[in-house]
């Protein structure tokens, strides 16, 4: 936790409570359903939460803005942002039932009153549109764009980025953002110089505005 409290210092002290209860959550649900690697269980705030939290510094949601995240495996980056912006709407989805149990309860034991989920793929969403979609490291750049941009509207909810596509990612980059045809109007920032942590070396924040 005191990582967390290393880059940020404006929460409130409910924000606190919520991030501190997640080490002991996640833990005890980990023991039973796999949805961190076991070696990285005992960095979770800096391998999940605070890498989750770099979404948070490249783009303010504006309240009321409404965030999909694609894969959201145990709940990340949906959970560590839904507690960031507490104003903002999260739909956190995944395929695997098991693990949208794990968020489903998690964000019921730390009182999060802004995060819906859905047990199934972002790509079957029906009637629903989005601001921003979210994502970890789930697929390549031009699956997720071919998956998520039907479902974004056209606009800008935050002051920093346009509507659109925001995803964490990790490696060389180069030939993903290449044959997703998406290069000439993706941003790439390096993890490290938001957070200048080791950990967070060769890891990225993609960025994709939603332009028509």
């Amino acid at each position: 936790m005191d990582i967390i409290l290393k880059y940020f210092d404006d929460f409130t002290e409910e924000q606190i409570g919520q991030f501190r209860q997640l080490e002991a959550l996640y833990t005890a649900w980990n023991e039973q359903i796999n949805v961190i690697s076991r070696k990285d269980i005992e960095k979770l705030y800096e391998k999940h939460v605070l890498h989750s939290l770099a979404i948070a510094v490249m783009c303010n949601f504006d309240d009321g803005t409404e965030v999909v995240d694609i894969g959201t495996g145990g709940g990340f980056p949906g959970i560590p942002l839904a507690i960031f912006f507490p104003k903002v709407k999260f739909m956190l989805v995944d395929s695997i039932g098991k693990k949208i149990k794990v968020v489903e309860e998690v964000a019921e034991a730390i009182g999060l009153k802004n995060v819906t989920t859905l047990h199934g793929r972002v790509e079957e969403i029906k009637g629903r549109t989005f601001d921003y979609a979210v994502s970890r490291a789930v697929a390549p750049l031009g699956d997720l764009w071919k998956w998520i941009s039907p479902l974004l509207r056209i606009g800008q909810k935050s002051e920093e980025l346009p509507n659109g596509l925001i995803c964490l990612k990790g490696g060389n980059l180069d030939e993903e953002i290449k044959a997703s045809g998406l290069k000439k109007i993706t941003q790439a920032w390096t993890l490290n110089s938001i957070f200048p942590e080791p950990s967070f070396d060769e890891k990225f924040v993609i960025y994709v505005p939603k332009l028509n």
